[in-house]
């Protein structure tokens, strides 16, 4: 096989997998409905975990389970480059932004105090 036949058939095996753990999954949520209230709640959730290690193992070995674990290896890369805030840092944004919300409280309360004001002025209500 030429490698654009290869790359076809990989594809459909993969979306055929893809179908089959999306039917898994939702096969163990059926199951839990299905199992009614009448069984054990852990039995229901049983059913469910079983679902979803069942449409995992069957999706771990095609392309969507690698690209998956290549996400999962990128976020953690990704996750080591953020800087965190020092205690220090946080604890002045936090002020910063407690101040800045007395701040507009005030200046909206004095804008609709304003506002009232105009407002009796200008149609004669209130007292």
């Amino acid at each position: 096989m030429n490698d654009i036949q290869k790359a076809q058939t990989s594809g459909t095996a993969d979306q055929l997998r893809l179908g089959v753990a999306v039917a898994l999954l939702i096969g163990g949520i059926v199951a839990y409905y299905v199992l009614g209230s009448a069984e054990a709640t852990w039995l229901r959730w049983l059913a469910v975990g079983a679902g979803i290690v069942l449409a995992a193992a069957v999706l771990v070995p095609s392309r969507y389970g690698a690209d998956f674990k290549q996400f999962v290896i990128d976020s953690r890369i990704e996750l080591r480059k953020v800087v965190w805030p020092t205690r220090k840092e946080t604890g002045m944004t936090t002020l910063v932004v407690f101040a800045f919300t007395v701040l507009a409280g005030v200046f909206f309360w004095g804008v609709d105090l304003l506002l009232a004001w105009a407002m009796r002025h200008i149609t004669g209500q209130g007292g």
